[in-house]
């Protein structure tokens, strides 16, 4: 028997907000991978001064997505540009829905004519899935779950394992004999180890120079050990779950933005169709930024700074919206660097390491300017910055404004409750803060 849907949850809660507001919920940290291996210091530092690996087998989905109408079904409801899709090339999707709003981004890769993969957090997954399988699309999907809720505790299907900071390019040339065949940012190239055929993705998380591996997960052993000797004159540093997840702060990447799925009655059947124990059901909402209405957590991609990947030149679900959202662009990405000493007054006197998802709110003498989405301690910047949307007018670097640290009761609380929370002095800075990420990311 098939568990409460999306819209069972939202019911019974009474609201969207109701569902998801949960004061003091644990930050989301990789699944299966060692919280720390050399110190999250150590391991934040490998990517800027060194080389570092990370292992993102375990965290993300997959699906699969294949057929004769998979490029169709995918421009239509998706934002990007498939004309000029390249096989062996990655794209962030961008689907929103009627109104511009973003419904979550993933890492989609073309594999083939009419082959994609989908990675990441499966919310836009499933949105890709949902209208394949109602507009009657000839196309079939398979799904690898993380490995959180992956069926029996079997394996992935496949490994995926990142090498980024200063001297990637001395491990892969030790590793595979020479440089790898040349490749534009966020494209792939077929390579070869022993008896392992796999592919590398031009790509870093930090905006520092390096690959993705992804293969066969039967290869993953021996491929990943092949990097770890070769690594270790290198002075390669394993990351840990707790300093990835700072990766894209500094890099300037929004993870998992508010689906804008909850409200309108026509996607009704679409949250039947969710399951309430999924990512849009069970993600939490909290902090010092409390609203009543979902919507206030809506953003478009255009805030998100995905204004790049946005073609307009094709019908797709929300596009007419996405053509005047990109004249009203309400917020703009930017990074807050936090006072030091509001830090350790605040909220971590031992100098202990800091990561908050919370919505909290950013103000300045006149009230709310903004909220925070990824806040993280950066040993390279002995910081603790978080990457936050502000309104437009208030996001000149060098801006000062306070952030209102700590978390709003909730529903059933006064909509001050949360006014006498203490403050954290903070100054604007550009996103990505990553100097390398904001300036020659896609140059390399």
């Amino acid at each position: 028997m098939p568990g409460p849907s999306l819209q069972d949850g939202i019911d019974k809660a009474g609201s969207p907000v109701r569902m998801l507001w949960k004061p003091g919920a644990a930050p989301w940290t990789p699944e299966v991978v060692d919280r720390e291996y050399a110190g999250w210091r150590e391991e934040q530092t490998a990517w800027h001064e060194g080389v570092a690996i990370s292992d993102l087998s375990h965290h993300m989905y997959d699906t699969v997505i294949e057929g004769p109408d998979a490029t169709r079904l995918l421009a239509a409801v998706s934002a990007n540009n498939y004309e000029k899709f390249a096989i062996g090339q990655a794209k962030q999707i961008v689907p929103v829905n009627r109104d511009g709003f973003i419904v979550t981004d993933g890492i989609l890769l073309r594999r083939a004519e009419q082959e994609y993969t989908l990675s990441g957090v499966p919310a836009s997954q499933h949105w890709v899935r949902w209208h394949g399988e109602q507009g009657g699309y000839d196309v079939s999907f398979s799904t690898d779950p993380s490995s959180a809720f992956r069926p029996d505790k079997k394996d992935p299907v496949l490994f995926r394992y990142q090498i980024q900071g200063p001297r990637a390019q001395e491990l892969v040339e030790s590793v595979f004999g020479g440089p790898l065949s040349p490749t534009k940012f966020f494209h792939t190239t077929p390579v070869t180890l022993g008896n392992a055929r796999f592919r590398a993705l031009r790509h870093g998380m930090a905006g520092q120079p390096g690959y993705e591996f992804i293969g066969d997960w039967a290869d993953g052993a021996y491929v990943k050990g092949v990097l770890l000797e070769k690594g270790q004159e290198l002075g390669l540093v394993h990351v840990g779950a707790l300093a990835y997840t700072t990766a894209s702060v500094e890099s300037g990447w929004i993870p998992s933005p508010t689906p804008a799925i909850y409200t309108h009655p026509e996607l009704e059947e679409y949250r039947r169709w969710l399951p309430f124990f999924g990512i849009e059901g069970q993600r939490p909402l909290h902090g010092s930024f409390y609203s009543d209405d979902i919507e206030d957590y809506y953003v478009t991609p255009y805030e998100l700074g995905y204004g790049r990947l946005i073609n307009l030149d094709h019908d797709f679900i929300g596009r007419d919206a996405l053509a005047k959202a990109k004249e009203n662009v309400r917020f703009a990405k930017v990074t807050l660097v936090f006072d030091n000493d509001d830090v350790r007054a605040t909220i971590a006197a031992d100098n202990r390491f800091v990561l908050s998802y919370a919505r909290n709110r950013i103000e300045n003498a006149n009230g709310l300017v903004g909220t925070t989405y990824h806040t993280a301690s950066l040993a390279p910047y002995d910081a603790v910055i978080a990457l936050s949307l502000v309104d437009v007018e208030h996001a000149a670097p060098g801006t000062r404004v306070e952030v209102v640290w700590g978390d709003h009761p909730g529903p059933d609380a006064p909509a001050d409750a949360g006014l006498g929370l203490p403050r954290i002095r903070a100054t604007v800075q550009p996103a990505p803060y990553n100097e390398h990420a904001r300036t020659q990311y896609r140059r390399d």
